[in-house]
């Protein structure tokens, strides 16, 4: 039997299936489990079951490793990467207060390519996303950026808007017009924990931002950026240093969608 099934179903046997198993669905879990008390159970036919056991733990892995990629992400349905990041960016969605936490990774938003950890869905005609956005401990990066963001793909090098929070309080519309181009922005300042709106209308998006609780400052609008429809609308975090990781959550996260004028 591989070494790796004998370690299965040891950790199994010593109590310990728990911890082993919680990357997977719970009830492939509960099944994995069943099967390893019968096969101690009927210890005289170890040799049989064992066979099987190998074939159907290999699948069972499987399946959940698939299913991993399911987790709850509140009113978002994708999580990924865009461009590279290092290890370790992932996002945590709390439903008892409504809270997401990215941690990301990625070099930088801006210039022709991008890389960041993202969160987030498709959606079609003009719409609004809204979050309160905090980032989690101090950093020398200063730029670390987590913004809100509607996109044409996950391509590095797509066209995008976006409402962007830096570390060091810098407040910005950012936006590349077309794939491969460079990125621009418009700039206001914002320090602490601070409420972002990025609207879409069309090619034009306008950002507002400001202090949750309080009025919002319209920061543009741009004009002319190049997306069709369905995009992704969604949150995410890139750290500025490509080997590095930032964490910041979002809060009172919202997205209003409605039907493009014709």
């Amino acid at each position: 039997m591989p070494s790796s099934v004998q370690k299965l179903l040891f950790t199994a046997r010593s109590g310990k299936l728990k911890t082993l198993v919680e990357p997977m669905d719970r009830k492939i879990a509960v099944l994995f489990g069943a099967m390893v008390r019968v096969s101690v159970a009927r210890s005289s036919q170890t040799q049989a079951l064992s066979s099987l056991l190998c074939t159907i733990v290999v699948m069972l892995i499987g399946a959940g490793l698939g299913l991993a990629q399911g987790s709850n992400l509140g009113i978002f349905t994708n999580e990924a990467s865009v461009g590279l990041t290092p290890p370790g960016v992932k996002a945590q969605y709390d439903p008892a207060n409504g809270e997401y936490r990215i941690t990301g990774g990625g070099a930088n938003i801006w210039g022709t390519s991008d890389a960041f950890y993202f969160i987030s869905k498709k959606a079609s005609g003009d719409m609004t996303l809204t979050a309160d956005v905090q980032w989690v401990g101090t950093s020398s990066a200063e730029h670390r950026k987590a913004v809100l963001m509607v996109r044409q793909s996950l391509d590095s090098a797509s066209a995008y808007a976006d409402a962007v929070s830096h570390g060091n309080g810098l407040t910005s519309l950012q936006f590349r017009g077309a794939a491969n181009e460079q990125t621009y922005q418009v700039t206001t300042q914002i320090e602490g924990r601070v409420r972002l709106r990025i609207e879409r209308k069309g090619s034009r998006f306008t950002m507002y931002a400001g202090k949750p609780n309080e009025e919002l400052k319209m920061v543009g609008p741009i004009e002319y950026v190049g997306m069709q429809d369905p995009v992704y609308v969604g949150i995410g975090v890139c750290s500025h240093v490509a080997t590095t990781l930032e964490t910041a959550i979002f809060s009172n996260v919202k997205i209003e969608e409605t039907a493009a004028a014709k």
